[in-house]
């Protein structure tokens, strides 16, 4: 099979694979965490990396996603596929284990998974219960944190380490409720993580899209009217896609971005800048 082949942008509907800009990932290799499904944050972003020419892992939370993810991971011919649950002791670990063993280093992570329990993220902050308000924490921000430390010793060149935010961490979103509070903690972290991680030349961002049709989102109440608002609202009145999230990861990765640490990015076609 030849490079082109192996490089086919399996997003074509934005993406033409004919006019791509040039292989400036090709060498880099990195771990994608949080995809579910073809419509994923994630998934645009390991589509757009890999066809920079980047060499991927990729994670599934069970075996019921696994189904899913799996097809997606060998169409774009990911090096590895492995299992990770991070609310399982020991899984994140051995996650990081295997690329140490596989590959001896890493060039970044993509760290684009979140949850609150249905009950807390659909009441009132004031009302959220410790549990509910840990639990989202710990996946939705702690694990970052997580991440970032197994991956400092592995990245032995510097590198790039990513998450997904969203504009309720800002300000206040109808319906967004505890993940505003979680995703602000999280933009937080990154800013502290750039600034720890500076001196190993790793850097560190939050990406922030607009709201998006993923599985995840369909969590939050009322999502069709915060989708309806924002097209409204966004400038060009439209919403972006995960493959524009993806380009803009695969630049933030790349060396394009070596002046930048600690941002916020925002791809949300405008919208975060319209009262």
């Amino acid at each position: 099979m030849n490079d082109v082949a192996l490089l086919t942008d399996p997003l074509p509907k934005v993406w033409n694979p004919e006019s791509r800009i040039g292989d400036m990932l090709r060498g880099k290799r990195g771990l994608v965490v949080g995809v579910a499904n073809e419509n994923s944050i994630a998934f645009g972003c390991a589509s757009k990396l890999r066809a920079f020419g980047a060499e991927l892992a990729m994670t599934y939370a069970n075996e019921k996603s696994e189904r899913y993810v799996r097809p997606l991971a060998e169409q774009i011919q990911a090096s590895l596929i492995m299992p990770l649950n991070v609310e399982h002791p020991g899984e994140l670990k051995a996650a990081f284990d295997q690329i140490r063993t596989e590959w001896g280093r890493l060039d970044f992570v993509i760290h684009s998974i979140a949850f609150a329990p249905r009950d807390d993220l659909h009441g009132r902050v004031i009302d959220c219960s410790l549990q509910g308000f840990q639990q989202a924490m710990q996946i939705s921000c702690y694990s970052f944190i997580e991440m970032a430390r197994l991956a400092e010793p592995l990245m032995t060149e510097g590198g790039a380490i990513l998450t997904m935010s969203y504009y309720g961490a800002d300000k206040v979103v109808n319906h967004y409720n505890i993940m505003g509070p979680v995703k602000a903690a999280l933009q937080a972290t990154v800013r502290y993580l750039a600034a720890e991680l500076g001196d190993k030349d790793i850097r560190v961002y939050a990406v922030s899209p607009g709201p998006l049709k993923t599985r995840a989102a369909s969590g939050i109440a009322q999502f069709d009217e915060l989708v309806d608002a924002a097209v409204a609202r966004s400038p060009a009145h439209r919403l972006v896609d995960i493959a524009e999230v993806g380009r803009v990861v695969a630049f933030l990765v790349g060396g394009g971005a070596s002046g930048m640490t600690g941002d916020t990015i925002y791809v949300d076609a405008g919208l975060h800048n319209v009262a």
